[in-house]
């Protein structure tokens, strides 16, 4: 009987040490985001909007004080122009973000100067508690708006002058 207690007790102790030796920073975020094409060049989303399927993304994360590039890892938008990265290293002295890398969209394929980057936060130490971090949309330009742009364009202008 006592050499089967001494052998659960090692047991217990090997569990215990391997345990031990798995790596603190092994924290997984999920970063998710989407590409679309701005089809009227108008720098925003629009209900005519398009996604990218195939565009590639990179997310790059600097040291705050140097901004040198210390972390980088790269994605290609699903069908729906979504991508996920996983990341297992917590961040909480880099600058994060993801930035648009290219577009197999042909007409398609210009990054849009204000949209062509998002922040995200990869640490847990500021009161974020889920795994998951949201990227904003970034977007592409198209090389000439469709032609019935200018009537989406009068709907999201038009506003209540009343008001």
């Amino acid at each position: 009987m006592p050499t089967s207690t001494l052998f659960k007790l090692l047991i217990g102790v090997c569990f215990l040490v391997l345990l031990h030796g798995l790596p603190a920073s092994a924290q997984l975020f999920v970063v998710n985001g989407c590409v679309y094409c701005d089809t009227c060049r108008c720098g925003f989303e629009t209900n005519v909007s398009t996604p990218i399927s195939g565009a590639k993304v990179r997310l790059e994360c600097r040291d705050r004080a140097t901004w040198v590039l210390k972390f980088t890892k790269e994605a290609i938008t699903d069908s729906k122009g979504k991508y996920k990265i996983n990341v297992y290293e917590d961040h909480k002295d880099e600058s994060c973000k993801v930035v648009l890398v290219s577009s197999p969209h042909l007409g398609c394929n210009r990054p849009d100067v204000g949209r062509n980057s998002a922040t995200v936060i990869l640490t847990n130490n500021n009161g974020l508690t889920s795994i998951f971090r949201y990227a904003n949309a970034m977007g592409f330009l198209i090389r000439r708006p469709l032609a019935f742009c200018p009537t989406i364009l009068k709907q999201y202008l038009d506003f209540d002058e009343s008001l």
